[in-house]
């Protein structure tokens, strides 16, 4: 019979990460332009096929591979069919063409609360990152959270794409006091986060 660190030993063991993450887009044509030129990443396969209706249209399933960056792949994992973000380009009569795809104008929420966070697994891959962007013309938020640094950026369909580096590990305290905060109806602040605003290297 397993022992009393069997569950806590399982979830160790058999940890994953997500697969791919899929989202609605309207424009199929700023959306690959995105996710290519700003974010980086590598459109690796494109499934069509029909809507649940017979005859009634069709859709494009696209994938991007997210762990591009040659340097940053210290798996030897670059490409992989792994760590993928996804879209759904649809052409359906009985869905039309108008439906929401800023995921937190949808949900009647302010813009910073839903988002993706990808990995960048060194301050030198941050900054790649975070230069690439500014390259494209874009401002670029900075914030250290203390325990990770991120830099923030929305798609063409308004929802925000975050890189985030973690700077130091969880203390013993924190994760102890997790559980409590999770459900304090009180719970006391942390002191604010440390912003930098980053300009546009080239005009939009």
């Amino acid at each position: 019979m397993p022992g009393p660190q069997a569950p806590s030993l399982l979830r160790e063991t058999l940890a994953m990460g997500f697969h791919h993450v899929a989202l609605a887009t309207r424009d199929a044509a700023a959306t690959h332009a995105f996710y290519t030129e700003v974010m980086g990443f590598d459109l690796v396969k494109v499934h069509v096929g029909p809507t649940p209706n017979p005859g009634d249209g069709f859709s494009k399933h696209f994938f991007y591979a997210t762990n591009t960056d040659v340097d940053d792949d210290t798996a030897g994992d670059r490409g992989a069919a792994k760590d993928l973000i996804a879209f759904w380009e649809i052409k359906c009569d009985d869905i039309g063409d108008n439906y929401e795809v800023n995921i937190n104008k949808a949900a009647g929420l302010p813009g910073w609360v839903n988002h993706i966070a990808f990995d960048a697994p060194t301050r030198e891959a941050l900054d790649r990152h975070r230069v690439r962007w500014q390259q494209h013309g874009h401002r670029v938020l900075e914030v250290d959270h203390g325990f990770c640094t991120s830099i923030y950026l929305e798609d063409p369909s308004g929802n925000m794409v975050e890189f985030c580096l973690t700077t130091r590990d969880f203390t013993d305290d924190e994760r102890a006091a997790a559980t409590q905060l999770l459900v304090d109806p009180q719970p006391g602040f942390e002191a604010d986060p440390t912003m930098i605003v980053h300009e546009a290297l080239t005009s939009t």
